[in-house]
């Protein structure tokens, strides 16, 4: 099958000429893009070094997608959150314990707004290729879920007709479900008002578990707003075929609605015992049909707190690996 496409993510984003060096690497370990994490630091400090970025991995070939890495604490991602520093009462709050949690509700106003604000400049000022809504989920579940700060009651109310409740009802679950979309397809809708060609991919958690994203994918993959159904990583130590049914899965949910799909390759902070698993991974998602295979993160992780073992050895697994599914297409 083809691979149209292979890369990873980029954290760290400062000088440019050093984001080349960065880019030329990805390039001889066959990536053909990459996805910018952007924390909302270099939003709010390292803006116009961000730009050129953009620009010169364009210049050099690479298709480049953003992604507002933790943005709110709302996308996944283990940086701070400015928007949190700034705005203490519009976070998440548990149902039974009435606890405000370190993430934004992004139902509220205020977060909605820094979230397009954001998302309709970057759209505008830079030439990149798209957008990836990475793992939006909510931060508690459980008994004492989220959120049910008085934003989400109120919307809660006008749309069910009563209040709601603290114990979890298949109600709360369409109501969290349908406002995590919501949020993303606004957020869409603005950025492809600036441009229509700008390639959107949500990608939502593996777990069928309603509380921290999607339990009903569908629900996800029919927004005509998205263009890629992506699933996330999964951790290593499971047999290859658990890999393979999510693998199956994404690509089934993707063409139902006329979508390419993605699936991620784990190259951080844990590695199989057996690397050449990895390469087996990504041949397994291109024999799949899987459109575009995606690593997290660079270098394996090298010299961050979450590097791989041996992240060398990662690293240049995994860019033969993609080589390899490349070379396919080529043939």
């Amino acid at each position: 099958m083809v691979v149209k496409e292979t890369g990873v993510s980029l954290y760290g984003l400062t000088y440019p000429e050093h984001a080349e060096d960065h880019f030329r690497e990805m390039l001889e370990h066959n990536c053909n893009a990459v996805l910018l994490a952007i924390m909302e630091f270099d939003l709010e400090f390292w803006y116009p070094s961000l730009v050129e970025i953009i620009k010169r991995a364009k210049r050099m070939g690479l298709t480049v997608y953003l992604d507002l890495w933790g943005i709110g604490k709302f996308f996944g991602g283990e940086q701070t959150s400015v928007f949190l520093q700034n705005n203490v009462k519009f976070r998440q709050v548990t149902a039974l314990t009435n606890q405000p949690l370190v993430a934004a509700c992004f139902n509220t106003p205020s977060f909605r707004k820094y979230f397009n604000k954001w998302c309709e400049k970057l759209a505008e000022d830079t030439e990149s290729d798209g957008f990836f809504w990475d793992e939006p989920h909510y931060a508690a579940g459980g008994i004492d879920w989220s959120c049910r700060c008085e934003f989400c009651q109120e919307l809660f109310k006008k749309e069910y007709g009563y209040d709601m409740p603290k114990v979890v009802n298949e109600d709360v679950i369409t109501f969290r479900e349908d406002k995590a979309v919501e949020v993303l397809r606004e957020a869409s809708i603005v950025v492809k008002e600036v441009n229509p060609k700008l390639k959107v991919t949500a990608c939502v958690v593996t777990s069928p578990d309603p509380w921290h994203g999607y339990a009903n994918w569908d629900k996800v993959a029919k927004v005509k707003e998205f263009d890629v159904f992506s699933t996330s990583i999964m951790g290593y130590g499971r047999p290859l075929k658990d890999y393979e049914d999510v693998a199956e899965r994404t690509v089934r949910t993707a063409r139902r609605y006329g979508k390419e799909c993605q699936r991620w390759v784990m190259s951080y902070s844990s590695s199989p015992d057996d690397l050449e698993f990895i390469r087996n991974l990504v041949h397994l998602y291109a024999k799949k049909g899987v459109d575009s295979i995606f690593s997290w993160t660079y270098r394996a992780g090298k010299w961050t707190v979450l590097s791989a073992p041996e992240p060398d050895k990662v690293w240049d697994v995994l860019g033969k690996a993609f080589g390899e599914v490349l070379q396919k297409e080529a043939t």
